[in-house]
């Protein structure tokens, strides 16, 4: 790229602009298997320099579309995505810098800038006694913009839904370079906004259009799972029964690829004073998804579980936990699973844990409603146990969220590799869907931990591979197509939450089908014309951008900011 066009950025932007080596090489790099270098990084101080920015871009694509045709932004939030979603070989934005701010928080809702990390975030909601409840395991680590742009959910998401639930409110900068509030409007707010004549009315316009012409197909692509990140929702947003029509269901998980969120209003619940968890061991999967089906009813936080696989790395490593915990603690969380040492000595480890998490305003409610699961599910003769308290809840959760980091420590010569590492099946399918897919991992001698949310069917499997050998390329490719094959067969999503990126996006059209596709293209084309937006993720992502963007070169870790992956 001409070095001459960032002295031209430089003259309107107020923000900061980088190019160095080092710079560039920290943002050609996020939680995923890819290395991508950008040209530019750019960190806007407000919403006219990005404004300023978009129609720059767009006047040199149209002024010089032979040296300037690939000239593209891509928004970057805290860089913990796993799907390559953030990388780009152009211009990389980051908002975390200078648009971080917290404009507005009261017990109703709360108004913040992308940048935002979400723990800065909840500290705030929290003092005023409500959180936006739709947050994921790596909520210490992670900023609110990537949290809307890939339509994340988390450990809460079978009581509480995905980001998609709370947000209200979006200011959005579209490619003609102009900021937009984008909200729910009515059948006349609708009309008098497509007789607009600015591009907003056109996307307004075109996309109503599409919707109406094409609402059969759209519907019948709508996945049939609770969660579902993988393409472009047109099926969200036109609601005939409260006669809206929302831009904002669609621009949530779009992975800033129809416009750049600078302004997000959420919608904040209260926060449960009290919470407990259930455990419950299974020595085999065939009751899993009747037990999951007993469990709903009865509405808890959360059905969480991990494999044996990680139990065993937390016994195998257990005294790892001493590097963060400090010894005292370590000591104290041993303590805590002798009861499950007990059973372990005694039949053995089981093959699935599931915990669930459940919370009110009382302890003496939160332990009868645990009581009532408990009892409900007590027929299938499986070991159970209520934790005493929030203390020995924890020691659940710690290896539910750490057993992928043992992992990673402890697998020398190899580096993680999320592939696979976000799919959805229908709940009930589970018995017959986990030996299948483990079945196909087999096949591949792969390494891997598996933990998932049960509660909604959405697993997370993440090998170790060694990517300088050669033929991890292909392995990856041939896996991923066998693995949604088989989620495709129980009419599920290749991702619920984590989104398509680069790893994901050429196989969309395996699981929507040309048709579905055509429609992401054309809504693609509606937003951005030009295509100045994150493109290659969403539509026209190949496979080939696959194999030229892993990071094959040597194993590498995971940046700092995102060891914790899993939501």
């Amino acid at each position: 790229m001409n070095p001459e066009l960032i002295e031209s950025i430089r003259a309107f932007f107020k923000g900061d602009l980088e190019s160095s080596e080092t710079t560039l090489a920290t943002y050609s790099h996020d939680a995923s298997l890819f290395e991508v270098k950008p040209w530019l990084i750019a960190f806007p101080k407000n919403s006219a320099d990005i404004q300023q920015l978009v129609k720059f871009v767009s006047e040199q694509k149209e002024k010089h579309p032979d040296t300037c045709g690939d000239l593209s932004i891509t928004a970057r939030a805290a860089g913990t995505d796993m799907s390559g979603g953030p990388l780009n070989s152009s211009i990389i934005l980051d908002c975390t810098r200078y648009m971080n701010n917290i404009i507005e928080v009261n017990s109703e809702y709360a108004v913040v800038e992308p940048g935002c990390y979400y723990r800065d975030f909840e500290k705030e909601t929290l003092k005023h006694g409500v959180i936006m409840p739709a947050y994921t395991a790596s909520k210490e680590i992670c900023a609110v913009g990537g949290m809307v742009a890939n339509n994340s959910g988390g450990e809460k998401n079978i009581r509480y839904g995905k980001v998609e639930k709370y947000v209200e409110e979006l200011n959005v900068i579209f490619s003609d370079g102009n900021e937009y509030i984008v909200r729910p409007l009515n059948e006349d707010q609708m009309r008098a906004k497509m007789l607009e004549n600015t591009l907003e009315g056109s996307v307004y316009k075109k996309l109503w259009e599409l919707i109406r012409a094409e609402k059969e197909t759209i519907m019948a692509a709508k996945p049939t799972v609770s969660k579902n990140s993988a393409g472009y929702y047109l099926w969200n947003i036109l609601d005939e029964n409260k006669k809206t029509f929302d831009l904002c269901k669609l621009i949530v998980g779009s992975q800033g690829t129809l416009g750049i969120v600078t302004k997000i209003k959420f919608k904040l619940v209260p926060v449960a004073t009290h919470s407990n968890v259930l455990a419950i061991f299974l020595p085999d999967l065939t009751n899993l998804g009747n037990i999951v089906a007993d469990i709903v009813p009865f509405k808890p936080d959360s059905i969480e579980s991990y494999d044996d696989y990680s139990m065993k790395l937390a016994v195998r490593f257990f005294f790892d936990f001493i590097t963060y915990l400090g010894p005292w603690e370590t000591m104290k969380l041993g303590l805590r699973f002798l009861p499950e040492a007990g059973m372990i000595l005694t039949g053995g480890i089981p093959k699935l844990t599931i915990i669930v998490e459940v919370s009110g305003s009382s302890e003496e409610a939160v332990k009868l409603q645990l009581e009532e699961i408990k009892e409900v599910v007590a027929h299938y003769g499986y070991k159970t146990h209520i934790a005493r308290n929030s203390l020995e809840a924890e020691k659940y959760w710690r290896i539910r969220r750490e057993s992928f980091n043992l992992l990673r420590k402890h697998v020398r010569g190899k580096r993680t590799a999320p592939f696979i590492d976000d799919v959805v099946v229908p709940p009930a399918c589970l018995p017959e869907f986990l030996p299948r897919l483990q079945a196909l991992l087999k096949e591949y001698h792969l390494v891997y931990t598996v933990a998932g949310h049960a509660g909604d069917g959405n697993f997370h499997i993440i090998p170790l591979m060694d990517l300088t050998d050669r033929y991890s390329t292909e392995v990856i490719l041939e896996l991923s197509k066998k693995v949604y094959d088989l989620v495709n067969e129980y009419h599920g999503s290749i991702t619920g939450e984590h989104n398509d990126g680069i790893i994901r996006t050429p196989y969309l059209l395996q699981m929507y089908g040309e048709k579905v596709i055509k429609l992401f293209k054309e809504t693609k084309n509606i937003f951005d014309r030009q295509n100045i937006f994150n493109p290659g993720k969403k539509v026209d992502g190949t496979f080939d951008d696959i194999r030229k963007a892993l990071s094959v070169k040597k194993p590498h870790e995971m940046p700092k900011s995102a060891i914790k992956h899993n939501s």
